[in-house]
């Protein structure tokens, strides 16, 4: 049944793979052909399944049409995530068994003059007996092969353009990359052509990234987009742009709950700031975030927790052994704790679970610690650029972050592997010094951006009945050395003029 083509650009259709809409920048527009290509198990079956069972799910006519996979295979896919199938009409363009038979083989006329032909008129008599407004054409690859050269495949795509735009009907072609040099043939002919990718990774699960190569009038989301293939079906992760959503307004302070940290700071941390607190290990840096996250709770505020190294049974533990209870703002659901698998993460997924804290009002979000995030994925490159667009995103919703940093060494000069101060609003540092046959501990603010601040040191200790800030350490001089010196009258001490 021939319609008129839909004109609007801005009429979209969902694809039905979460996340995807956002990248294309609403969804597809309707009555167009997209080519979806991708080398075999990088999902595009998965991904034309979720396109087609979103169509039936609002009542669409919809159509399956494939020249590989049969139906037994398909409703297996199907099952595997969960989907149903109902609504969904599955057809086999496949050869028969028939091709084997050697009494069968053409003799004449060259398979590609016959079998295109035939694979022709059973796509279009399908179509014509449904009339469906969504359809899935798996694979390219076929075709390609059927029609034997370039020119003869492109005037066939061609073709097939402009009898789906004729009966308003949205046409996902898929293309598994296996037939040589026909890609660029059909990306120039496709209203949109979107890339699936799969990266080996040295260890753990592999990467995937989806990519829009081009989607003609729709200023779509550029750039390499992180997506998995779970229990459910496929889930993108769009690549977060801060710059979509900046605004200009003043941030209130946030108090720690603690007197002399709050003096030390100049009053609290800006809402919307990020601080790196660093130092080498055992100097109390979680638990000074633990402190911030317990002030927020207990004034009926949301936190978030994501944990790379330390398990989340032994934080409540270490939580409570410094007199924190975590375990009730937990249960009355104001905080929430993520324990990160760095063999199953990606970055556009940790962005998403982030970003989806501060959305969901989360007042101050952790992440311990940075050397883990950035361990964890130590072949994707950018990282440091990934973990700037997560920062600013979340400074223009007021949420105040804190990044754990692990120095290397205990006393004397400090080194890190990572260096992420140029980000971080404030930096917050810990030092163990030693001092009348015992270690201690000192902090400092080396960096606040929001208001002024202590330029001091002051005792840092860790006791069950939680963080202890003390007094100024100004009996001593070269603390930072790790080695320092008592000085009494401006003099040092065991020193005489």
């Amino acid at each position: 049944m021939l319609q008129p083509q839909n004109q609007q650009t801005d009429a979209f259709i969902s694809t039905g793979v979460p996340g995807l809409d956002s990248i294309l920048g609403g969804g597809l527009t309707k009555d167009r052909l997209y080519l979806l290509e991708g080398d075999p198990g990088t999902g595009k079956t998965t991904m034309a399944l979720q396109f087609l069972v979103e169509g039936a799910r609002r009542g669409e006519q919809v159509l399956y049409i494939t020249l590989a996979e049969n139906d037994v295979e398909l409703h297996a896919v199907a099952q595997s995530h969960g989907f149903s199938m109902e609504g969904i009409t599955v057809h086999e363009v496949i050869p028969a068994e028939s091709v084997l038979d050697p009494d069968e083989q053409y003799t004449v006329f060259h398979p590609s003059e016959v079998e295109l032909g035939e694979t022709n008129r059973l796509i279009l008599s399908q179509i014509e007996r449904l009339s469906p407004s969504r359809v899935v054409l798996d694979s390219l690859s076929e075709l390609q092969l059927l029609a034997g050269s370039p020119l003869r495949y492109r005037r066939h795509v061609l073709a097939l353009k402009q009898y789906f735009a004729k009966r308003a009907c949205t046409a996902l072609l898929l293309d598994d990359k296996t037939a040589v040099g026909g890609d660029q043939q059909v990306r120039s002919i496709a209203h949109a052509v979107i890339s699936l990718q799969q990266i080996e990774s040295g260890y753990g699960a592999e990467r995937r990234v989806l990519r829009v190569l081009k989607y003609r009038g729709i200023d779509y989301r550029r750039g390499p987009h992180d997506y998995v293939i779970i229990n459910g079906g496929m889930v993108a992760y769009p690549r977060i742009v801060a710059a979509e959503s900046r605004e200009l307004v003043r941030r209130p302070q946030v108090s720690s709950g603690l007197p002399a940290l709050d003096a030390l700071l100049g009053g609290g941390l800006e809402e919307g700031s990020s601080t790196l607190i660093s130092g080498p290990p055992g100097t109390g840096k979680s638990s000074l975030a633990v402190q911030f996250v317990k002030a927020v709770t207990d004034r009926k505020q949301r936190a978030a927790m994501f944990v790379f190294e330390e398990s989340f049974n032994t934080l409540l533990n270490r939580a409570e052994g410094i007199g924190v209870n975590l375990r009730a703002p937990l249960d009355s659901g104001l905080l929430t704790v993520n324990q990160i698998d760095p063999a199953e993460l990606t970055p556009g997924q940790f962005s998403h679970a982030v970003c989806k804290a501060a959305d969901e009002g989360a007042k101050v979000i952790v992440i311990d610690s940075l050397n883990g995030y950035l361990n964890a994925m130590p072949e994707v490159h950018f990282l440091t650029t990934h973990l700037r667009e997560v920062l600013t995103y979340l400074g223009q919703r007021g949420v105040v972050t804190f990044l754990i940093g692990v120095q290397q060494g205990m006393i004397g000069p400090m080194g890190s592997t990572v260096d992420v101060s140029y980000l971080a609003d404030n930096v917050l540092v810990l030092r163990y010094y030693e001092a009348g046959g015992a270690v201690h501990k000192a902090l400092s603010v080396f960096k606040k951006r929001g208001s002024q601040h202590e330029t001091t040191l002051r005792s840092f200790a860790i006791t069950s009945q939680g963080i202890k800030v003390g007094p100024v350490l100004k009996d001593f001089r070269g603390i930072l050395t790790g080695v320092p010196v008592r000085v009494s009258d401006g003099k040092d001490e065991g020193k005489h003029d």
